[in-house]
């Protein structure tokens, strides 16, 4: 989708509803948002509520107009795709309760030895 935030590429490893909402919105003014979900079942909110076809109406309205990928993260090689889509970005998103992101090895210090021009939200 064009818009004045086409061209500008966003990592979004957020969940449930504030953080996809968020991104959502930059999506919707043309950013290109890529939302890492885990395996499995994905972003929990695909199944919070009625859905239909593996997914709810509010998983689907608070992601559209995003690329999505299933990425372990738990694993290294989960965690070099997630720097290797950082090293072209101009926003990383996440919102997990604090500290976990840098147990997992993708604080904001080491996103930015790949990307110091990142925006770390």
């Amino acid at each position: 989708m064009s818009g004045a935030l086409e061209g500008i590429k966003i990592v979004d490893l957020t969940a449930m509803i504030t953080g996809p909402y968020a991104t959502m919105i930059l999506a919707d003014q043309g950013a290109d948002v890529v939302k890492i979900e885990p395996p499995g079942i994905g972003d929990i909110m695909r199944f919070l509520g009625s859905h239909r076809a593996g997914m709810t109406a509010l998983f689907a309205s608070c992601n559209r107009s995003k690329k999505s990928v299933v990425v372990n993260l738990r694993e290294e090689a989960g965690k070099e795709i997630v720097r290797e889509l950082v090293r072209d970005a101009d926003v990383f998103i996440q919102n997990f309760r604090h500290g976990v992101i840098d147990r997992m090895g993708l604080g904001e210090e080491v996103l930015r030895t790949d990307n110091p021009d990142l925006i770390y939200v």
